[in-house]
């Protein structure tokens, strides 16, 4: 009898929630996840008090049309698997989905991007409830990509009135949610636009802004009043406005709970700044925060034939461009974001990887037929300056925490060891770049030691190295020049040095920096004088001054110094200048005088403001104790105008007898 009753009372429990609308169900999935410190591939250093419940969240709204394309997802043992069992194993609990109105063309071709709309997100919400994880739906209210360079209008929406955009987002934003709770979807927080520092949905006033947001936030409400609603901003590194917006939307009254910013360390200032600015809203204004996006690269390449948004270049030297270095970026980004107190943090697009690696030109027509490159051709009606010409595939691939073949990377375990940390074998990540730097004739010197970051994240700055002498033995230190020098650390790491003989040069004040002018000779040749040393580094080639000319008449001038040579050899002059309207007539070039004789560089023309032009006089052969003189000449119509700066007089070689 008693189970019977309790049948029954389950079956009524089931009931009553589909007729509720509620769709969502607990998944019976409960990953195997860490309770203490272990031993992985990659090493994690535990976040202090970092709660359980902490999110470690991941945006994949691009999956759908990835599995569309052919992309197959791996575990890190290399075999085949559900891409949300990836994920929900390696610590992932909240999945974020990016929702735009009408992603497709008139003859339904889809603008790329993943074609994420609400049946996208209904699929993606309900597998990941299988896997036990929550999700974030981010109403872009677009219907294309939102970010603070464009908020597009929704096609649908372009002619109505701020009045009738506030009644259309109400209900857009209900009728979607509803439909994505009813998939099974198990809804933890709305996002209500997508980065609005600028505007949202076509309206750019903060004042019609707040009263769209005021709209959709009673739509979630009504939907579900237990749903956080979180508002997502950029731009985190300027404090001011950061929290001049969250100023903007208590001034408005606008009902929400999370205060959400991206986050990426290649554009938005040091992580101590993150936590401050966290904190400082969280303290004043009362809302939670969270860190809506981030992400790094594991590598510099390109899997896909598209080209990627960050580049090596583009990196962090504290972060090395590694699975490691991602790791440890992530983790860090969590730890910045715990110590101020945020609900968590979301990796943007982590599992966005090439859907083939045979180049653009095979991957292309894939793109554009499932949507899985950023955008594709048939957007560019609806995005014509961007989507309309840049249109391609992932820029994001060498971000993802997959490698191009789809395999999960070790650093995607930096989620389940956060926690209580992971070790492993302590190992050299990377060396800092080694540049050794001499003029001609010094002695060269190479390091003893280098300094390396090991994989801990510890910081080494005394690793001995060895050099190799063959190579060593092969740098000419008495003419300019560039070499590689290979080294081996005390660990074996291969590291690479690079070794850089720099000219002399033997022009004095060749900047006008100095205040003494003693060395240089100026002669006006027309009895007009047009010059002056003027401090403005804008027109200076280096430095904050340079030797400026300008007049209402004709000019004509030299500006010279005479020079010792120091020793035997063939030399080399050169003089910039940079300016504009000297006139069909002018004549610039840069001179050696010895004795009589003068060696004058081909004529240039001044073209343009900071348009740097050369005048070169090459292989000058010269002894020690010679004396000669270097300089420029100018003549030019009135109103020319320009600037000289950064003189050389170099030797390049011994003379060869």
């Amino acid at each position: 009898m008693k189970s019977r009753l309790l049948a029954v009372i389950s079956a009524m429990s089931l009931c009553v929630g589909l007729l509720a609308g509620c769709g969502a169900s607990k998944s019976a999935y409960e990953p195997v996840l860490p309770t203490e410190t272990e031993e992985a591939e990659i090493f994690v250093k535990a976040i202090d008090n970092l709660p359980e419940n902490f999110i470690k969240g991941m945006d994949i709204s691009s999956v759908l049309s990835e599995e569309a394309s052919g992309v197959v997802y791996y575990n890190k043992d290399g075999q085949e698997e559900d891409l949300f069992k990836i994920l929900a194993d390696s610590g992932v609990n909240y999945i974020r989905v990016r929702v735009w109105n009408d992603p497709y063309d008139e003859n339904g071709k889809g603008y790329g991007g993943g074609n994420c709309n609400v049946d996208t997100a209904c699929e993606i919400g309900k597998r990941a409830a299988e896997y036990g994880m929550k999700l974030l739906v981010d109403f872009h209210y677009s219907d294309f990509w939102a970010d603070p360079k464009k908020q597009f209008v929704p096609k649908a929406w372009e002619n109505a009135s701020l009045d009738e955009k506030e009644s259309l987002i109400f209900d857009y934003t209900k009728e979607s949610l509803q439909k994505i709770v009813k998939s099974g979807a198990n809804v933890g927080m709305v996002q209500i636009g997508n980065e609005i520092n600028y505007g949202m949905a076509g309206e750019t006033s903060s004042t019609n802004v707040a009263q769209l947001l005021c709209s959709a936030s009673k739509a979630v409400r009504e939907v579900d009043e237990n749903i956080k609603i979180a508002v997502h901003y950029t731009n985190i590194n300027n404090e001011g406005e950061a929290v001049g917006n969250a100023a903007i939307l208590e001034a408005a009254g606008v009902d929400y709970d999370v205060f959400g910013v991206s986050y990426y360390s290649y554009w938005h200032g040091s992580m101590e700044n993150l936590t401050s600015v966290l904190s400082e809203i969280k303290e004043k204004y009362g809302k939670e925060t969270c860190v809506l996006e981030t992400s790094y690269c594991y590598t510099g390449e390109d899997g896909d034939g598209s080209s990627n948004s960050i580049t090596e270049d583009g990196c962090i030297e504290e972060y090395p461009v590694s699975v490691q270095g991602q790791a440890n970026c992530v983790r860090d980004v969590m730890a910045a974001a715990n110590k101020a107190g945020a609900l968590g943090v979301f990796y943007w697009e982590g599992a966005w990887v090439p859907v083939t690696d045979k180049g653009f030109e095979v991957n292309s027509p894939i793109w554009e037929e499932y949507g899985s490159g950023w955008a594709s051709s048939y957007a560019k009606d609806y995005d014509p300056n961007d989507a309309g010409q840049y249109y391609g595939g992932s820029s994001w691939d060498n971000q993802a925490m997959f490698d191009f073949s789809g395999k999960a990377l070790p650093s995607l375990d930096v989620f389940k060891y956060v926690n209580y940390g992971a070790t492993g074998a302590l190992q050299v990540l990377e060396y800092k770049g080694v540049e050794v730097s001499l003029l001609v004739d010094e002695e060269l010197k190479m390091p003893e030691t280098v300094e390396v970051i090991y994989n801990d994240p510890s910081i080494d700055d005394g690793m001995k190295v060895e050099w190799d002498d063959s190579q060593l033995e092969m740098i000419n230190t008495t003419i300019p020049g560039e070499y590689a020098v290979d080294g081996v650390l005390e660990d074996g790491t291969a590291v690479t040095a690079n070794v850089i003989v720099k000219s002399v040069n033997y022009v004095e004040n060749p900047s006008f920096e100095d205040a003494d002018m003693s060395v240089w000779r100026v002669e006006h040749l027309n009895g007009n004088e047009c010059t002056d040393i003027q401090t403005k580094d804008a027109d200076a080639y280096d430095g904050e001054k340079a030797f400026h000319f300008w007049s209402e008449s004709e000019q004509e001038f030299t500006v010279e110094q005479t020079i010792a040579v120091p020793s035997d050899g063939l030399y080399d002059f050169v003089a910039r200048a940079q300016g504009g309207d000297v006139g069909a007539g002018a004549k610039v070039y840069a001179y050696v005088k010895m004795g009589d004789e003068m060696i004058t560089s081909d004529d240039f023309v001044l073209d343009g403001w900071v348009n740097w032009k050369e005048g070169v006089v090459s292989d000058i052969a010269l002894s020690e104790g010679d004396e000669v003189t270097v300089g420029m000449y100018v003549k030019c119509d009135a109103n020319g105008w320009g600037t000289i700066d950064a003189l050389e007089f170099n030797r390049v070689s011994y003379a060869v007898e």
